[in-house]
This record gives C-alpha cells, structure tokens and sequence, in this order.
C-alpha cells in the first residue's frame, strides 16, 4: 500500500509538471525531468535537474509544494485526516499501514498521534512562514514575501529542501543573516526529530517525563549538530572558497547551518562543491545518518545509528545487553538496526558504482549524489543537472527507496516466510 500510494502520487505529479502551464515559459518540460522533480518533492528530498524558482511557474511551483507536503507527512496521513473529518471509521487495515508509515511500535492511539501530526505541522509552518515573510519583506514586494515566505516554510519543515530564490542558489545570500539561519534550522529540526517525540516535548510540561526514544533522538540530534559543526568550522575556518571571506559570527552560523542541513533537509548557504573533501565526507555521513524516525526526513535515522553506537560500545565493555538511559534494548532491535544500516550501506555503495559508469565525474562527487538521494537530503556538488537518463533514473529509484526505507520496500516485494518448523544447531565462527 505504502509503495503503490507514493508511486501514484509521484506519477500524478510528474504529469502536472509536464503541462505547459506548469513552465515559466508555457511549454511542456520533459517527461524524465518532471518525473526526477515530482519524486525529489513526494520523497522530499530537494535535488532537482532543472532550478526550481526560474523553470516552474506560479502553478508549477504550488504543485511542487503539494507534493512535498504530502510527501512529508505520508498519503496515509493525509487520507486519514480526510477520512475522520468525513466522519469515516478507520479500519484494523488502514491503522496498521498507518503504524508502519509513522513508525511506530503499536496502533494504540494511532489516530490521536495523526491529529497531532496536522496540529504540529500547522503551527510550525505558519510560524516560520511569518517569521521568513517579515524577512523578505525587506527585499521584496509584500505578496512575493509571503509567497516565498510559505513555500520556504513549508519546504524546510518537510526537510524537502527546495527553493525557489533562483539560479540554485538556495540560501547562500543569506549566510551571515542570523533570522534566516535560525529560523531555517528551527524547522528543519523540529521536521527531523519526528512527531513522537514532538508529542512528548508538547505533553512534558504535564507528564513531566520523556519516552526513551524521545531521549534517544534529542541526545543523539543534538549531538550530531554539535560534532558537524565543530568538524565543519574547523576544516572551513581558512577555506577561501566557503568560510575564508567570513567574520567569526558568520563562520560559526554558516558551519551549523550546513550541520543541521544535511540531516535531511538539503539546504545550503555556502556553495557545496567549493567545500574540502572532508567536509564533503563528513557531510556524506551526516547524510547517511539523517533525521529521526516518524518525521519528515530519511537517511537510516539517529535510533539506528544510536543502537548500532550502543551496541558496539557494550561489547567494548564487554557488556552483553545495550543499555541507554537505564534501560536495556532488546536484541531484535539491535538486529533491526544492523540490518538497516547493512541494507542501507549495500545499496548506496551499488547505487555509486552503477553512476560511476554511466557519469564522467569524480568518485566522492558520484557518492555525495547518491547519499543525497537516499537520505532525502538534497544537496549536491553540482551534478544533479548534468546527469545522464541513466543517472537520473539511478537517483530517482534511490529517493523513492530512501523515502519508503529499504526495510518498507523489502517487505513488500520479498516472498512471505513460511511457518519455522525447527531451529538448526548451533555452530561457532572465529570474528575478528
């Protein structure tokens, strides 16, 4: 249901797009490019092989929105909300399709958590709308601010990464703007962390607790932002093509920004192909890792990576149960994450290698795209618009599969396993 729903809304829009009222200039924009851009904005992920602001028009550009907004918070959100404002009963079914495209454990309370989802997400886009708009109107006219004000907002807390300010340039005249930074890093933060723990942050100051998973991902968020951008501000602190120019405020603004950035939400204020090869790498891990489960975002999630940290770090100890915050893990939830991050790392490493063939370009360029592309990020170093055919359907199954998750698009395409009659002996194998 998961796999066939996005399919559909994708190849809905990439037949918007193609209409000529969709295109600045009135004529149909190419079938592959339309589908490459209906794919980025439903699996928001923000790459694009033709620029966004100057390409689309009004109308083109709000169907781009569509897409990312439903993207963000799944078609099975969307329907639900459809379905209880029509006053519709939500079957067994539907809730179950419900807790594997929110992530979650159980459907209890299911339907409440999809409430909260719209509530969240209103809020927090009209916020940042209003706070981008007062922005903007110091550079443009007042609807054009609203406008762009909206479409950011909207794109951003989705973690979808486009804009619309023209020539891909994304926010990099906006560097040293302390408003525009903050307000682009607020949501994509609170579009990464997931609507679980946005839930539990909105009930703590009642039930005076957090979940573990909430702790989990804040620690795990936080963390990440904070290693990227002391990695970042370091190794760009004298670089003359990103940092060198900058006063210290803006450096430490700029290095966060492009920390919080690449979890997921593929927005940038320096030009990424002028980075060093290490930023480039740290940020292609950074990528890998992506935002939290049940949010807006992609990449193999912060739990993932925290279970896996977890579990190396007890065996170091030699420890045999993972412990985080005082409780123990199960073991199949460590063996989940190791099969995500396996699966995950097998098909970015394939991906590459297949791009490598069909694309005349550097190998850490090559990997960057990919990355990108299953991470939901959408930021680049500049080859997204020189693909090939070959190279923009290798993307654009890769946003689709990063989107879903590989674990969601195994399970529906892999034959059911049959009943288990016995278990085989045990043997031993030397590791290490």
């Amino acid at each position: 249901m998961l796999v066939i729903g996005f399919a559909l809304i994708i190849l809905i829009g990439a037949q918007l797009l193609t209409l000529p009222v969709s295109s600045a200039i009135g004529q149909s924009t190419p079938w592959l490019d339309a589908l490459f851009t209906a794919t980025s904005a439903t699996c928001v992920t923000g790459l694009v092989v033709v620029d966004t602001g100057t390409h689309y028009s009004t109308f083109g550009q709000v169907v781009i929105l569509s897409l990312i907004q439903i993207g963000g918070l799944g078609f099975m959100t969307m329907a639900t909300l459809f379905a209880v404002a029509l006053k519709r009963r939500i079957s067994l079914k539907e809730r179950l399709i419900l807790q594997e495209a929110l992530n979650q454990g159980s459907i209890e309370g299911i339907i409440r958590l999809v409430r909260k989802v719209l509530l969240y997400t209103l809020c927090i886009e009209v916020a940042g709308a209003i706070l981008f708009t007062l922005r903007f109107l110091f550079d443009m006219p007042a609807g054009q601010a609203v406008y762009y004000g909206i479409f950011h907002a909207v794109s951003f807390f989705n973690n979808a990464g486009f804009d619309i300010m023209g020539h891909y340039r994304s926010l990099t005249m906006y560097v040293g703007d302390p408003i525009v930074n903050f307000t682009s890093m607020m949501l994509i933060v609170l579009g990464g962390i997931g609507f679980v723990v946005l839930s539990d942050l909105a009930e703590y100051r009642r039930n005076r607790k957090l979940s573990l998973h909430s702790k989990v991902a804040l620690s795990m968020t936080g963390s990440l932002i904070v290693v990227g951008t002391l990695v970042i501000f370091i190794f760009e602190y004298t670089n003359p093509a990103t940092f060198g120019q900058l006063n210290f405020g803006e450096k430490i603004l700029a290095a966060m920004m492009q920390s919080v950035s690449p979890r997921t939400a593929g927005v940038n204020t320096v030009d990424i192909a002028g980075l060093r090869q290490a930023t480039q790498f740290i940020i292609v891990i950074l990528m890998f890792i992506g935002a939290s489960p049940g949010s807006t975002g992609g990449g193999i999630k912060t739990t993932t990576f925290a279970a896996l940290l977890g579990a190396v770090i007890a065996m170091v100890r030699g420890k045999e149960d993972v412990v985080m915050f005082k409780y123990r893990l199960a073991k199949e939830r460590v063996y989940k994450a190791l099969t995500v991050t396996l699966f995950a790392l097998a098909l970015v490493m394939l991906a590459t290698m297949i791009l490598s063939t069909t694309e005349d370009h550097q190998f850490l360029m090559l990997l960057f795209e990919v990355t990108s592309a299953f991470g939901t990020v959408g930021l680049t170093m500049g080859l997204t618009p020189d693909l090939t055919t070959a190279g923009k359907i290798i993307i654009i199954v890769m946003m689709f599969i990063g989107r879903l998750g590989p674990l969601t698009l195994s399970y529906a395409i892999a034959p059911k396993p049959g009943r288990v009659l016995y278990r085989n002996a045990e043997g031993k194998i030397i590791i290490g």
